[in-house]
């Protein structure tokens, strides 16, 4: 029993995580506490040096020094004042009057707000709750299918995952160990496309339904001619402008994606004086928000440190690569069997958790497969979109849920009642656009170059291809174990040793604030 025990401590423990977090604990508190269980547990049985858990102070102050997540508060902060100082009512009236003679024209409305929402707040909850507060009475009103509307909706928010700024995209970026800003311009392309895809699922569905998504009557478009185009450049310049300001300064190199956050904080705080709906009680409101995501993303993170000592101490990052190696196929049996896992995780855990639980165990090994990590992570970050699409437990349906009638109502504008919309018809309507994306997980696997396209005539250098020779006294310089330097990432020395520890297929870390890929994990201090 001692032997199983022993050569299996890591799928046990992976397997004791699993069942804490469906018991309903806090992430946080699960990982923390599965790590510290298992790392007693392995001190006792002699598996783990004693003194393993005296490197969890300098992990959590790698962690707390980690300049790369101060673009958490910043872009939320951003996301809270512009949805709280009017923006997104603004966009929404204006581009549906802009489109209000075509048929869908509402549902093309709201799909490309939460473009732009997405480019400007990066909050799913944000853009989801403010389309549903102002754009669902509306759809009701003219007669839209409950489902359409429901479906359009609950989808155009998710698009704040993809689109950058997404905050998502920040953390795959720190657990890959690659730039936040080659994530965003990785991003940005498959971003826009499922914008494209889902305006055409509209253009279908008035072809193929003309009732579900009529065009506005002549007596609700009140802005016609000039005074539409003025309200349109106005409403549209100045999220236009904050976009550029804080992706295209990203983008181009002028700003860190940490300054770019700052620049777009200030920039919201402009934009909400400018409308006149700046005042105390909106930024406390705001900040007290920020400061709580904030701390949540941050003690997953502390509690996932703690979870990787332990699960890192017994081999598990082992474990998992020969696992996840040896599925038939090569590269696509593994990418098919890791959209699959994360696909039915998303059912029960959101983004947050998938990205500080699984990905930086499936990232080594894509990585050892030679996968370009900012591909693999932006097609996992369309993949867990789907954790805000799944019905019963989509974060999306939910936040729609919370703002959709619950009841009949007569509308204070038509004088007709308005009939509830349920959370059936909220599943239903959110199954289409599930599919889409989906699909687009395929379409990014079969197309690569929608995600690489930004290196294309770029001369760059892979930071893992640099090599260091570190002068010895005596070792004419030869690196300190006196053979000749070799690349992060090489094969086997040709002699047939094994490469050095660390070289080829290293751990990852959780919450590294430094790229951890193609180095040998930080060793306990003794």
């Amino acid at each position: 029993m001692f032997a199983f025990f022993a050569e299996n401590l890591a799928p046990i423990m992976f397997l004791s995580l699993i069942v804490v977090l469906l018991l309903g604990y806090p992430v946080a508190f699960a990982l923390a506490f599965v790590g510290f269980l298992f790392g007693f547990v392995g001190i006792e049985m002699g598996l783990l040096p004693i003194n393993l858990f005296g490197a969890i102070p300098d992990r959590i102050f790698g962690q707390m020094s980690n300049e790369t997540l101060l673009a958490i508060p910043f872009f939320t902060f951003m996301g809270l004042i512009l949805e709280r100082s009017g923006m997104a009512e603004d966009l929404l009236d204006t581009i549906g009057q802009l489109f209000g003679p075509v048929r869908g024209g509402l549902a093309f409305a709201v799909i490309f707000v939460g473009a732009i929402l997405a480019a400007t707040t990066g909050v799913v909850a944000a853009s989801v709750i403010s389309m549903g507060l102002i754009s669902l009475p509306i759809m009701l009103r003219y007669g839209y299918d409950r489902r359409v509307a429901a479906g359009t909706i609950a989808a155009s928010g998710t698009l704040a995952q993809i689109i950058p700024p997404s905050l998502v995209l920040i953390i795959l970026a720190d657990q890959l160990g690659r730039s936040v800003g080659d994530m965003y311009k990785g991003a940005l392309v498959p971003g826009l496309v499922l914008v494209v895809v889902y305006s055409g699922y509209i253009i279908v569905m008035s072809l193929l339904q003309p009732a579900s998504v009529p065009a506005l009557p002549a007596e609700a478009r009140l802005l016609r001619g000039w005074k539409l185009a003025g309200r349109v450049v106005t409403s549209l310049v100045p999220p236009l402008v904050l976009i550029f300001l804080v992706l295209g300064t990203i983008f181009i190199g002028l700003a860190t994606p940490t300054e770019g956050g700052a620049m777009g904080a200030v920039g919201a705080l402009i934009l909400a004086a400018f409308n006149r709906r700046l005042d105390i009680k909106m930024v406390k409101a705001a900040l007290y928000s920020t400061s709580k995501l904030s701390s949540f993303v941050i003690f997953i993170l502390l509690g996932a440190r703690v979870f990787s000592l332990t699960f890192y101490g017994v081999n598990g990052h082992v474990w998992v690569e020969h696992l996840m190696t040896s599925i038939p196929g090569g590269e696509i049996g593994f990418l098919i069997v890791a959209n699959l896992l994360v696909f039915f995780l998303a059912f029960f855990l959101d983004y947050f958790e998938l990205a500080f639980i699984i990905i930086p165990l499936l990232a080594p090994v894509a990585d050892s497969l030679g996968i370009d990590l900012i591909w693999f992570g932006v097609m996992l970050a369309i993949n867990m979109q789907t954790s805000f699409m799944h019905p019963p437990f989509g974060f999306s349906l939910f936040y729609l849920r919370s703002v959709a009638p619950s009841r009949a109502y007569k509308d204070r504008i038509s004088g007709a009642t308005i009939q509830p919309v349920t959370s059936g018809q909220i599943y239903m309507g959110a199954l289409p656009f599930l599919g889409i994306q989906l699909a687009m997980v395929i379409v990014v696997i079969a197309f690569p170059q929608l995600v690489t396209h930004y290196k294309a005539g770029q001369v760059t250098v892979d930071p893992s291809t640099i090599q260091l020779n570190v002068p010895m006294p005596g070792a004419g310089g030869e690196n300190p174990f006196g053979t000749p330097a070799q690349p992060f990432g090489a094969p086997e020395p040709s002699n047939g040793a094994p490469a050095a520890p660390g070289f080829g297929a290293p751990a990852p870390d959780f919450g590294s604030p430094t790229p951890s890929f193609g180095a040998p994990p930080s060793e306990p201090a003794k």
